[in-house]
């Protein structure tokens, strides 16, 4: 069973094993977040570069394959006529409070389909015959921001394409339910438009990426030096107590 006093230091070890371990966990997670840190300033510089430059050409179809999140916020063009018979509302939360993404179709010169987001429109203009108006008709240049596609809905609401239910700009359900092809795996939002108060309005993408890593790694930092600590003071305990025996 051992001696009253190699329990005691036996007591003494599982807590100090314990804070030794996560000293270690929380120094992990504390060099884990300056990797994140890391590779957030580096995605937060190439989109700035991506918004600098001029608007080329939206990809065609050779190029889909290779569409990926690096390709995001790119800004480009493309000329065609919108089907506006089949655009499609995404619910958002804008500057301008609840309402719409208004989702319509833009048949390029070249045959191809591609998905444009030509801005925000509050609830009481959700139906087309209240902006019909201002709809561009004829041949247009769209330029925006290429963006890539968001499956499945938002977070705890899924799209519902049979009820016409759209929480997230899912291209590939969108095209389904609106029978487009071929269509482009991505959408662009549209620039600003005229201001002349036509709806939908258009330039409101917000391009920002949060940057806390290296507050939350100081934090990790700091809570594994205290545990260190904690595990010092221990050990420092048991060397008194070993000290005070010889003497």
């Amino acid at each position: 069973m051992g001696s009253p006093m190699q329990r005691k230091r036996s007591r003494r070890m599982l807590p100090m094993a314990m804070l030794v371990a996560a000293a270690l966990l929380f120094s992990a997670l504390g060099i884990w977040q300056i990797e994140r840190r890391t590779e957030k300033l580096a995605l937060i510089d190439a989109v700035e570069h991506r918004l600098r430059a001029p608007p080329v050409a939206a990809p065609g179809p050779a190029d889909w394959p290779g569409i990926a999140r690096a390709d995001a916020y790119r800004a480009v063009r493309a000329r065609g006529t919108f089907l506006h018979d089949r655009e499609t509302l995404a619910q958002a939360v804008s500057g301008r409070g609840p309402g719409y993404w208004v989702l319509t179709p833009l048949r390029t010169e070249q045959g191809w389909i591609l998905l444009v987001n030509r801005g925000f429109v509050p609830p009481e203009a959700r139906d087309r015959a209240a902006r019909r108006a201002g709809e561009p008709l004829g041949p247009v240049t769209v330029t925006g921001l290429l963006r890539v596609t968001e499956p499945g809905g938002a977070f705890l609401r899924s799209n519902d394409p049979a009820r016409d239910l759209w929480y997230s700009r899912d291209v590939a359900a969108i095209g389904r339910a609106r029978g487009l092809a071929p269509l482009a795996p991505y959408f662009i939002d549209a620039g600003p438009g005229p201001v002349d108060g036509r709806q939908p309005v258009g330039g409101l993408t917000i391009v920002s990426f949060p940057n806390n890593h290296l507050q939350y790694a100081l934090t990790w930092f700091a809570l594994a030096a205290l545990a260190l600590a904690g595990a010092v003071r221990i050990a420092r305990g048991e060397g008194a107590a070993r000290w005070s025996r010889k003497a």
